[in-house]
């Protein structure tokens, strides 16, 4: 889809986009290509896309002969990809829907996902994610039970910088840690602002995150560790271990800090995923 076939597609319609819904298309075949070659699907994936805007990144999608479902929350382009992919939409999605083809989905995609758990295994998200809720869409997805094999992802350049960072840096924090508990940054690339109609104010990158194979933590554990990293980020200048008195007693935490080798001074930026995870085993209940 050309930039020139957007722009006739809204025009007909007397559309103009939102910017606060992060309303900014990808129309650049060869930079379309290169997100799904990232995806590598198999024919037993699964994909999901959150934000299908006009449907560019949707019709390669369904080319690979993958089941898809692509949710949108905007009524006016759902109604534009039901014309454009000759698919009617449905409001709701059957717990073990895969079926076959597109499925499009009319949906506000972060709530959907939070009231709707599911089983996520054998699915790759395959998105490029509106920039007001990128966020936290990984970080549910990330946090199911069983997350997606694998996020390919277009983000602002700046969020792509957190989920890539290492401890000690100035982009490493919560949402680095969320994510890279359960996933792998495998690769990314820059995409240039004149890809996108129109234009985004911010610069944009497209990610690629791998499963881990083997989790670092269970269940149980993975959820004592995200309630670790909020308390220890929630004041980013004070030391770790002070802020961690609120939920953990003098004593436990004092074992567990030596025991991982982990200052008493430290704030929480200055600590690496290794060391939290095993600070985490450490605080596990008696």
């Amino acid at each position: 889809m050309t930039i020139t076939e957007m722009r006739r597609l809204l025009d007909e319609r007397g559309l103009q986009l939102t910017r606060s819904l992060g309303q900014n298309f990808l129309h650049d075949g060869n930079q379309l290509r290169r997100i799904v070659a990232a995806a590598e699907l198999t024919p037993a994936d699964r994909v999901l896309e959150i934000g299908p805007g006009l449907g560019p990144l949707t019709e390669l999608l369904v080319a690979s002969g993958c089941p898809v479902t692509a949710v949108e929350m905007d009524r006016r382009l759902v109604e534009i990809l039901e014309h454009r992919l000759q698919v009617r939409s449905v409001d709701t999605l059957a717990p073990d829907s895969a079926a076959p083809g597109l499925t499009l989905l009319h949906a506000d995609a972060l709530v959907w996902l939070k009231r709707n758990p599911r089983d996520w295994a054998g699915w790759k998200l395959v998105a490029n994610l509106p920039y007001s809720v990128g966020s936290p869409i990984l970080v549910e997805l990330a946090e199911a039970d069983q997350p997606p094999d694998r996020l390919v992802v277009t983000l602002q350049l700046e969020v792509v910088k957190r989920l890539l960072a290492a401890a000690d840096t100035e982009d490493y924090g919560l949402l680095t840690l969320l994510i890279q508990l359960r996933y792998e940054p495998t690769g990314w690339f820059k995409l240039p602002a004149n890809c996108f109609f129109p234009q985004p104010n911010v610069d944009s990158a497209c990610l690629t995150l791998v499963r881990r194979p083997v989790p670092l933590l269970d269940r149980e554990a993975a959820k004592r560790f995200t309630r670790l990293v909020k308390i220890a980020f929630g004041q980013r200048r004070k030391m770790m271990f002070k802020l961690l008195t609120a939920a953990w007693p003098e004593a436990q935490l004092e074992a567990a800090f030596k025991a991982t080798g982990i200052a008493r001074t430290a704030r929480a930026e200055q600590v690496g995923l290794e060391q939290f995870v095993a600070l985490t085993r450490a605080l596990a209940p008696a």
